[in-house]
């Protein structure tokens, strides 16, 4: 139960990210015994390229420090929803952090807000919703699928984000979100083969105030669908985004300097630049150089406004 709250001790049942380097980080249980794959109770010991780690040395550990492994050491660290999208179990395919942080942005989110999100998926996005809306806040999450609808329900339960969060099996394109949600929340999330099939279940579900819709599809076909149903239903302000990430990286580089002393006459052969660039020494400086591979496309991002009730048939 450590996502709900910071604390300052590892305690039994707490997801704990287990951190080796920037892209060598695990999430696990900090529980003693697990069952194995026979159905007998065994001690709980976790694998690394390090070693072996006890698990049951991490329950009443303090947050931040080191472990031994048995082959080295790792630092143990609350989970947070950044860390959870890197170190997850992929059900679906997931988004990721880039993408997130502007959706949850462009949905102008905040604490007390209501939310709805399709599909749940494997609940990347959902937990980064959850840090945004909650204490006073709720999300309902839906997904077609009953098995990730029952794994999503445990994960947020062990979390303790359950009093944050409504999880239902549901086909939102052909039943909409139910008559309890109407006029109910502030945003709309759609991550859906044919999202423009829910809007007009969605425009039900929002406050007369109106609100945000926000869809993530992977193609421009589909953006083009969603864009023309929202600008029939009333929405405006429809714009699409596509976040692309640029790494660079920060590094010295030597580089030689050249002597102007060995340069004074006028005529400049091959022998004096050699010369000047001997005399002049070498210099180190600050540089910034691109990655070898860049992330490509994940998706495109559509948000709309919804207008107050009293300014939709205006």
């Amino acid at each position: 139960m450590s996502f709900d709250r910071s604390k300052e001790f590892v305690e039994e049942g707490d997801e704990v990210i287990l951190f080796l380097g920037v892209s060598q980080m695990y999430s696990l249980e900090a529980t003693p015994t697990i069952v194995n794959k026979r159905g007998e109770t065994v001690d709980y010991v976790f694998q690394t390229s390090y070693g072996a780690l006890k698990v049951a040395t991490l329950v009443g550990a303090k947050y931040g420090t080191k472990v031994d492994l048995s082959r080295g050491w790792a630092y143990i660290l609350q989970p947070t929803p950044d860390l959870w999208t890197l170190t997850l179990k992929h059900r679906t395919q997931i988004i990721y952090t880039p993408d997130i942080s502007n959706i949850v942005y462009l949905m102008d989110l905040e604490p007390g807000s209501v939310v709805i999100e399709t599909g749940t998926g494997s609940g990347s996005l959902s937990h980064a919703l959850i840090g945004a809306i909650k204490p006073h806040g709720h999300l309902y999450t839906f997904d077609f699928h009953a098995q990730r609808v029952a794994l999503a329900t445990i994960e947020f339960d062990k979390h303790g984000l359950a009093p944050y969060v409504t999880v239902q099996q549901r086909d939102a394109c052909q039943d909409g979100f139910g008559e309890n949600l109407k006029e109910k929340v502030n945003a709309v999330f759609l991550d859906l083969p044919h999202p423009w099939l829910t809007i007009n279940h969605a425009i039900k579900c929002f406050r007369k105030s109106g609100g945000k819709l926000c869809s993530f599809s992977p193609c421009i076909e589909q953006v083009q669908k969603t864009c023309d149903s929202l600008a029939t239903a009333g929405f405006v302000e429809i714009k699409t985004y596509e976040c692309l990430q640029k790494e660079l990286t920060v590094q010295y580089k030597t580089v030689p300097v050249l002597s102007l002393e060995c340069l004074k006459n006028k005529q400049t052969d091959g022998k004096n630049l050699k010369n000047g660039r001997e005399a002049g020494g070498q210099e180190r400086l600050v540089t910034v150089s691109h990655a070898h591979s860049l992330p490509g496309h994940t998706g495109y991002i559509t948000i709309a406004t919804l207008p107050p009730s009293s300014m939709r048939n205006c």
